[in-house]
């Protein structure tokens, strides 16, 4: 099996080739794409318009600059120069607390309290549990006819090591500490949108920035009007849509078990696990959400991927979000104010 790009969620007919200008009208501003492979360990976007390039490409360069910045933060597997991040924190559980950036407190406050939202769906404290299925999945995408499940009882063990009551966070002092040796905090389903959605707040108006397919625009085209953004089809190729939505000062954060996975005998594993089971949840094919925060949607498309549709439907809600679910065998769900972003 070819190893897939991670979280591609959302197909966006954007050039993956740099920085570039587009076919312009002869009057006003044109349209620039600029994207990056350093980020997140995917593909990051961004589109705009400007009057030159050098302008745009001071706009982009900026963004990634700061992007960076979260992405050495939120890290669980590298370390960088004169950083404290997530690894460092890992990396000293038991121990003392660590000296963090803001930031990172930050990302934390709000994971703790998506938590609480998602009672329990979304846990960044489930790291051990999630660093089995993350080594058995590199094993068996690099080595198909030697891939095995992660041990059950290493599950139920490492699941004994998570919970926010092994996570201490002094805002004052602006420290972590994990209290649990064996305690592990794995961002991965809340980072991207998060750092998306902070850096996008400041960002200039009328921008398109796709970081793994964690979309946030952050107002519309000089024109006036919305850009356009395709939900990609789980079995279809990267430019097989769903749906396509008009997007203007809203995110749109898709979670599907077409994204990271692999296979033993014969059966496919992806990577959303279920905090009740140890396992990939079986729901649903893929989950869609839109709403204006970036960070709220990314952990909402993994909560209502873990959830029935009722159950997901008044979280949703509750948050002021919109949904798409695709069933098993394709069928398409949606909250009743979705349909209204639909343009195909």
């Amino acid at each position: 099996m070819k190893r897939r790009i991670p979280a591609l969620a959302l197909a966006l007919a954007l050039l993956l080739s740099g920085c570039a200008a587009q076919a312009a009208p002869a009057e006003g501003p044109r349209r620039f794409e600029a994207s990056f492979l350093t980020l997140f360990d995917t593909v990051t976007t961004i589109v705009g318009y400007g009057e030159t390039e050098e302008d745009f490409r001071q706009t982009a360069q900026q963004l990634h600059d700061e992007l960076l910045e979260y992405h050495q933060l939120f890290d669980i597997y590298h370390d960088y120069d004169g950083v404290n991040n997530l690894k460092t924190v890992n990396d000293n559980a038991g121990g003392p607390p660590v000296e963090v950036d803001p930031r990172l407190i930050g990302l934390l406050l709000f994971c703790r309290e998506l938590e609480q939202l998602t009672g329990g769906r979304v846990d960044v404290t489930m790291g051990s549990v999630l660093s089995l299925w993350h080594e058995a999945r590199s094993n068996g995408v690099d080595d198909p006819e030697h891939a095995t499940l992660p041990d059950g009882g290493a599950l139920e063990e490492a699941a004994r090591h998570a919970g926010f009551g092994l996570l201490e966070i002094d805002e004052e002092a602006s420290t972590l500490r994990l209290t649990d040796p064996q305690a592990r905090l794995d961002v991965g389903a809340v980072a991207k949108g998060y750092a998306v959605e902070q850096v996008c707040r400041a960002a200039p108006p009328g921008l398109l920035v796709s970081v793994g397919g964690n979309v946030r625009a952050t107002g519309p085209k000089p024109t006036g009007e919305p850009w356009v953004v395709g939900i990609q089809e789980p079995d279809g190729e990267k430019q097989d849509y769903l749906h396509t939505l008009y997007l203007s000062d809203r995110s749109v954060v898709s979670s599907g078990d077409y994204q990271r996975y692999y296979t033993v005998d014969g059966i496919r594993y992806h990577h959303i696990i279920d905090p009740d089971t140890l396992a990939p949840s079986r729901l649903w094919r893929a989950v869609t959400v839109v709403c204006p925060d970036s960070g709220l949607a990314d952990g909402l498309s993994t909560a209502l991927f873990l959830l029935p549709q009722k159950e997901g439907e008044r979280l949703a809600q509750d948050c002021g979000a919109q949904a798409l679910w695709v069933a098993l065998d394709g069928t398409l769900s949606y909250t009743d104010g979705f349909q209204a972003a639909i343009r195909t």
